[in-house]
């Protein structure tokens, strides 16, 4: 597999790094963004807007709707702190908030865990599949399900 290399961010260094992805595009780091962030960087597995709207209600000490966070989430994705679980309706932090490429999540029917890889060769090879049929501004959404080792 052809692979990126790419510094992982975790804990403190991951909300630091996506602050700062946030803020070189133009967007502001908000204490809602900030909150909706750092409940979705504490999760294992992928969340729903539901789940971290009650994980930010909690935090906040008042209500606070989903809407309101799928559009955080939205502008995550759009600025690359988070990727969405399309299968799932789902959303994982993106450890690596400056670098933009396309992935592939590895899903387990059996606990939810999604776990992301990165392969140029199978993503480019769908780019140009897409290319050659006329489509143009392709995003690759590869999901792949199973079961993990752990649960294997």
């Amino acid at each position: 597999m052809s692979h990126h290399t790419h510094h992982e961010h975790s804990g403190d260094n991951l909300v630091a790094a996506a602050q700062a992805a946030l803020v070189q595009a133009g967007e502001q780091w908000t204490e809602m963004r900030a909150d909706v962030f750092e409940a979705l960087a504490d999760r294992e597995r992928p969340a729903s807007a539901y789940d971290l709207a009650e994980n930010v209600s909690a935090l906040r000490g008042k209500r606070v709707a989903p809407n309101s966070v799928y559009r955080i989430l939205d502008l995550f994705v759009r600025t690359n702190l988070a990727r969405r679980v399309e299968s799932a309706n789902a959303y994982v932090a993106n450890s690596h908030p400056g670098c933009r490429h396309d992935c592939i999540f590895l899903i387990c029917d059996s606990c939810g865990t999604a776990v992301h890889i990165d392969d140029d060769r199978l993503t480019g090879a769908l780019i140009g599949a897409a290319r050659e049929n006329g489509f143009a501004d392709v995003r690759p959404v590869v999901e792949l399900r199973g079961t993990c080792a752990a649960c294997n």
